[in-house]
């Protein structure tokens, strides 16, 4: 398997990719849409204007993760290796994503576009969703102890089916956690 360290990859598209063993890489305005990152590992890289939208990520390490500024539509998270998994999105479209039951504890939505978005029995504990739009995003049974929910809108969230135990709202959020009571906030 090929390695990389410390390389700046820019306007790679899917034809160019390798797959390899990236540490410390960049990836820039690269249009990866549709690939198969399959056999592929990533330490402490950035994708920065990047599009990965239905990219396959099938037993990829992803650790220690930044992605600014990329369009990440209807990837399916689920089957990524778990092991040291974290992830860091900020000003991101990720609509239509899957992180089934993964454990994403400590990993950050700053600003993203989350419509849709599937985080059923994720553990979410201490993530920030800070200012993100979770229009449709579906928690369900989430571990969301200490999650930073402050600025972030249209979400709904059961704390009956949800753990919830030192999360962060804002007051504007209040209609979020309480929309299944069927009450009205003025």
């Amino acid at each position: 398997m090929s390695y990389f360290t410390e390389t700046h990859f820019q306007k790679l598209t899917s034809k160019d990719f390798t797959s390899a063993a990236y540490e410390y890489c960049t990836f820039s305005s690269c249009n990866l849409a549709g690939i198969s990152l399959q056999g592929s590992t990533f330490e402490k890289c950035s994708f920065i204007d990047c599009d990965l939208s239905n990219a396959k990520v099938n037993k990829v390490d992803f650790q220690n993760i930044r992605f600014v500024r990329c369009k990440m539509l209807g990837i399916a998270f689920t089957t990524v290796n778990p092991f040291l998994l974290e992830l860091h999105f900020e000003l991101s479209t990720l609509d239509f994503c899957n992180f089934y039951n993964l454990p994403l504890k400590k990993s950050s939505f700053q600003h993203c576009r989350l419509r849709e978005v599937d985080f059923s029995q994720a553990i979410l504990s201490e993530v920030s969703f800070q200012g993100s739009d979770l229009l449709g995003a579906v928690f369900d049974r989430s571990q969301l102890e200490k999650a930073d929910f402050r600025e972030a809108f249209n979400f709904r969230i059961s704390p009956e089916i949800n753990s919830i135990k030192g999360a962060k709202f804002n007051l504007s959020g209040l209609p979020g956690l309480l929309s299944d009571y069927d009450i009205l906030i003025d």
